[in-house]
């Protein structure tokens, strides 16, 4: 998500910078009038902050009053809290006096009481917050009353179009649904730019507590039109996967086995999907002492290793596990063979990228549909690689990767079927590796059935050879024989 604020809020902080401007001159422009000077009154508050000019900005329009010399920005407010907040804007707005108009209302009774009662008569309120006076109050709530605030004409709808559109492709938001107490309200603070969201996904978090630097922002951009925000959020075609990393292709429903013997494959198995979906590269065991002998642990890399070679796109085709036959407990490091350690990370990271640009251009060109069966997917994507790649008989380290494949177009069985597998992956079609003496190619589900695919093979000099696409077991093997 990129929040940009527009740029007359930039203009705003030189200006304010330079002396040129102060918040009680931009209040007075755009129909506020400030009621004091704030003359660092907050211990707590610093010049530094990023909520300095707002919680200034508040105080000089008698909108908060701190907690005895300090504002506490990371407090939570009160529901009573929010109400006099909001009241003293509209008062502000209404009479230019953030108390004149909540002082009708004085009765000697709760010191709230006022600011319920004014907005109240003003149809801002009615009688759903009367639990939240005392405790804190939620950020739903917290925009459910400034919401209505100010009368709504004096609110452009500038990001509705944008917050329609990320809404409806799942992409940001996505914690504000039909259920969410006060859903229109916290969209309306969306689309006047009063809101924004707390992370890339534009989310509004309206369960937690609001803090009260948090609020005084919100108040402020009500109050300062300049302070508004423009929301900038890029809204991904509905076939798009990017953001997607290694460990999102890694099913695993969380089963992890502490002491798997060599020979029990399915535990095995389990743990190195937790560890991928977990996006960790070790794996640390626990075994009764006298297990771990010399005999036992090579059986027991092996049997990892082999697991591992099955998500050939997470690039691991190495294990080591120092151990003593004294411990009882081993750790198991994955890592390639094909770079450094510190490297690993960056060429999974490319990889994907790489794999997530090739899938963009095919469904963008229209040569994948949600249309097309799993089958008819695949086999577009066994195309490209062989129309793309060509094999590397001088067998280069690196063309053992995928990597290399994206990169340079070339590569030889491990690379092909790493690739491969990874585009089929991103397109959640299940998928694995079958791997004879030092040959290696795809197992895939598509539609139901497994199937053989060697798109290794299937990249031919003379164009793409079918005949290696959607294989049985027994004919991949014949077919490699006789090949």
């Amino acid at each position: 998500m990129k929040i940009t604020r527009r740029w007359g809020s930039m203009v705003l902080a030189a200006i304010l910078a330079l002396g040129l401007l102060s918040p009680s001159a931009l209040a007075e422009e755009v129909g506020f009038s400030p009621v004091r000077t704030y003359m660092d009154q907050f211990a707590d508050v610093s010049p530094g902050d990023w909520y300095y000019e707002t919680v200034k900005a508040l105080y000089e329009l008698g909108l908060t009053n701190g907690k005895g010399g300090v504002f506490d920005p990371g407090g939570d407010l009160t529901g009573a809290e929010v109400i006099a907040m909001a009241a003293r804007l509209r008062s502000l707005y209404e009479t230019g006096d953030s108390e004149a108009g909540p002082a009708a209302w004085e009765d000697g009774g709760l010191w709230y009481q006022p600011y319920v009662s004014y907005l109240q008569e003003r149809g801002v309120l009615g009688r759903e917050l009367e639990d939240a006076y005392d405790r804190p109050a939620t950020r739903a709530e917290m925009a459910h009353v400034l919401a209505g605030a100010l009368p709504e004409s004096l609110f452009e709808p500038v990001n509705q179009d944008t917050v329609t559109a990320g809404q409806a492709a799942g992409q940001y938001l996505t914690d504000v649904g039909g259920g969410t107490p006060y859903q229109e309200d916290i969209l309306r603070l969306y689309s006047w730019g009063i809101a924004g969201g707390v992370d890339e996904a534009g989310s509004f978090l309206p369960e937690e507590n609001i803090s009260r630097s948090q609020a005084a922002a919100m108040v402020a951009r009500l109050a300062y039109g300049e302070l508004r925000l423009t929301l900038d959020w890029e809204i991904l075609p509905s076939y798009s996967r990017r953001g997607a990393s290694m460990e999102d292709l890694v099913e695993s429903d969380g089963t992890f086995y502490l002491s798997p013997m060599p020979d029990e494959k399915e535990k095995i198995d389990a743990d190195v999907r937790y560890m991928l979906s977990q996006g960790e590269r070790r794996i640390s065991l626990e075994y009764p002492a006298g297990t771990l002998t010399s005999s036992f642990m090579d059986a027991l890399i092996r049997a990892f290793l082999e697991a591992a070679r099955n998500y050939v796109e997470q690039t691991y085709n190495n294990v080591s596990a120092p151990y003593s036959p004294k411990s009882a407990s081993v750790t198991l490091t994955f890592s390639s063979s094909l770079y450094g350690e510190e490297l690993v990370e960056r060429y999974r990271e490319e990889t994907m990228a790489y794999a997530l640009a090739v899938r963009d251009r095919l469904w963008e060109t229209g040569q994948l549909a949600e249309t097309m069966t799993e089958y008819e997917k695949a086999r577009v994507y066994y195309a490209w690689i062989c129309e793309n790649c060509r094999y590397d008989h001088a067998q280069q380290s690196m063309s053992h990767s995928g990597y290399r494949l994206f990169h340079e177009g070339v590569a030889v069985c491990d690379g092909y079927t790493a690739a491969y597998n990874l585009l089929l992956k991103l397109e959640g079609i299940s998928c694995g590796a079958y791997t004879l003496g030092d040959h290696i190619w795809t197992t895939a589900e598509l539609d139901g059935r497994l199937v053989h695919i060697d798109v290794t093979w299937g990249d031919q000099s003379y164009g793409v050879e079918y005949r290696f696409f959607a294989m049985t077991e027994l004919d991949a093997i014949s077919r490699l024989q006789s090949a």
